[in-house]
């Protein structure tokens, strides 16, 4: 990946309002702020959406079960998934809510804009359908005849509705997913949509209910209103100030990046981008699939006492390092198998004992060198004395694996890169576990002691080295990065005019002025 700079749009899901923010949403949203972040160090102009969805049957149960209006009770709901983002840090630039007006007439437009296309018409659904997903449901999807995220039997439904032609757009939309015009990865989970489109085929689905009315009404006919994923699904554009109208599409479309749980994989990859191409619209340009978490090998449920809230995990561990045991907790793609005990050990290891420690011993051996009379010399090399360094980092080198695995959303490999040491599947020196060698090898303590001019040069590598690891952990660990930089006497990354130059060797000034900082990952009381 280049530093040319251009545009980034990245959207999470919006999630479902009928209960409080979970580790799902969490993860995803985290990723999401990653990414974002990222590409706006890289000079990129960048829009990172996420947002609640707040219409449909299950809202219209769960305010009645409280004894709230609909709208009442989404509005609470939606202000706690923003206090979980705003305690997490997260950078959206916008989080859109699904009762918005603005949001409701553009969905009115959008629809009215497809029914006169004639992708719309009236029809009836008969049908099994599963009140959890909100959507009707085929033989071939249930498990001993229940849906297998809500464990509950589908009821059949038959209702007159408006029916939208997907069926018109399985050739299209088969042709752009196999030649990744339409990316969706990782490439088990392409595979998966392709067998889905040649062995079951997109059939016409039902774009709206009679019967529900926390909903947005037909434009054409107020007796109905959308059907929610339908509704939900133009939030993508909505949230750029879409006004609805086919074939105009907003600055930033389409997404770069649409981030999302592979449960709701299969609407996103046939209703999702079939609208888009009845609205004359281009597809998102990838969707990337991450898995689900198991604690300790089980599923999260609440009759197990089982389930690991977002706020727990910020309460016990701290937001920076609650954002750096999710995105390191597993393969990004895959499912994980996480626990208290997993993230104990993770915190311990790499940011109390690694990151945190390593910063320690260096700002602290940087103090007794200027007790001693010396300061810091750039000789841009690594002093060879000690023998051969077999994992001697290249500063350049290691920004470009870094760049390859964000580019390629890699997301647990670009930290782990940094702080435990794996890449490519491969046990290898990090930038961590090289400068805690280095250290050890050097002895600066023994040089300081004697005042070997040497140090100078030990120090400033050691230094200027945890100055990149601080630039590179900022999309992780964005708080953390900066109190590094204001150890090291560097301005915060978000000052930084020029990032493709604090990229190069040397922005470590010799004469900076180096502090000891508080205790990054105080240690887990026992």
């Amino acid at each position: 990946m280049s530093n040319k700079k251009g545009k980034f749009y990245i959207t999470t899901p919006i999630y479902y309002v009928n209960a409080n923010p979970h580790i799902g949403h969490t993860y995803t949203t985290v990723a999401a702020d990653v990414l974002a972040r990222y590409h706006r160090l890289i000079g990129d102009k960048t829009f990172f959406l996420t947002g609640t969805d707040e219409h449909g049957t299950k809202i219209e149960e769960k305010a009645k079960e409280a004894g709230l209006s609909p709208q009442k009770f989404v509005d609470g709901v939606a202000a706690q998934f923003e206090l979980a983002w705003d305690n997490l840090n997260i950078s959206h630039d916008r989080f859109i809510r699904t009762t918005e007006a603005e949001h409701m007439a553009a969905v009115q437009n959008a629809l009215q804009y497809m029914y006169d296309k004639g992708d719309i018409y009236p029809g009836k659904y008969e049908g099994l359908y599963c009140r959890g997903c909100e959507q009707f449901k085929n033989e071939k999807d249930l498990i001993d005849g229940k849906c297998p995220d809500h464990k509950t039997k589908p009821e059949w439904m038959s209702e007159e509705c408006y029916m939208f032609k997907l069926s018109k757009y399985q050739k299209e939309l088969l042709k752009k997913i196999e030649s990744d015009e339409f990316k969706i990865s990782p490439k088990e989970r392409k595979n998966e949509v392709i067998s889905f489109y040649k062995n079951e085929g997109l059939k016409d689905v039902a774009f709206s209910r009679k019967n529900v009315k926390w909903g947005i009404p037909l434009p054409w006919d107020k007796s109905q209103t959308t059907y929610v994923w339908a509704d939900a699904f133009l939030n993508y554009l909505t949230g750029l100030d879409w006004e609805g109208s086919g074939k105009k599409s907003p600055e930033f479309w389409p997404p770069d990046v649409q981030l999302m749980s592979k449960d709701i994989l299969r609407v996103h990859a046939t209703i999702w981008p079939a609208m888009l191409l009845s609205l004359g619209l281009e597809l998102p340009k990838e969707l990337f699939i991450h898995g689900f978490f198991l604690v300790d090998g089980q599923k999260m449920s609440k009759s197990l006492g089982n389930v690991i809230a977002p706020e727990d995990l910020v309460k016990k561990y701290g937001v920076d390092a609650t954002r750096y045991l999710l995105m390191s907790a597993t393969s990004f793609g895959s499912d994980g198998d996480i626990g208290w005990e997993f993230f104990d050990e993770k915190y311990t290891a790499d940011l109390a004992n690694g990151l945190g420690n390593l910063v320690a011993r260096a700002t602290a051996l940087f103090e007794k060198m200027e007790e001693a009379g010396m300061r810091l010399k750039n000789n841009n090399q690594l002093p060879e004395v000690w023998g051969d360094f077999t994992c001697i980092f290249d500063i350049d080198n290691t920004w470009e694996s870094y760049k390859r695995k964000m580019g390629e959303i890699a997301l647990d490999r670009a930290p782990l890169y940094l702080i435990s040491g794996k890449i490519n599947d491969k046990e290898v020196q990090s930038m961590i576990a090289f400068l805690d060698n280095y250290i050890s090898t050097t002895k600066p303590w023994e040089l300081i002691k004697n005042k070997d001019e040497r140090t100078e040069v030990v120090m400033y590598n050691v230094l200027e080295r945890t100055r990149h690891i601080a630039l590179m952990i900022y999309p992780f660990m964005p708080e953390t990065a900066d109190k590094i930089l204001e150890q090291l006497g560097q301005s915060k990354v978000e000052e930084i005019k020029d990032f493709k130059r604090a990229m190069e060797w040397g922005g470590l000034k010799e004469n900076a002025k180096i502090k000891k900082g508080e205790i990054l990952f105080p240690r887990l009381d026992k």
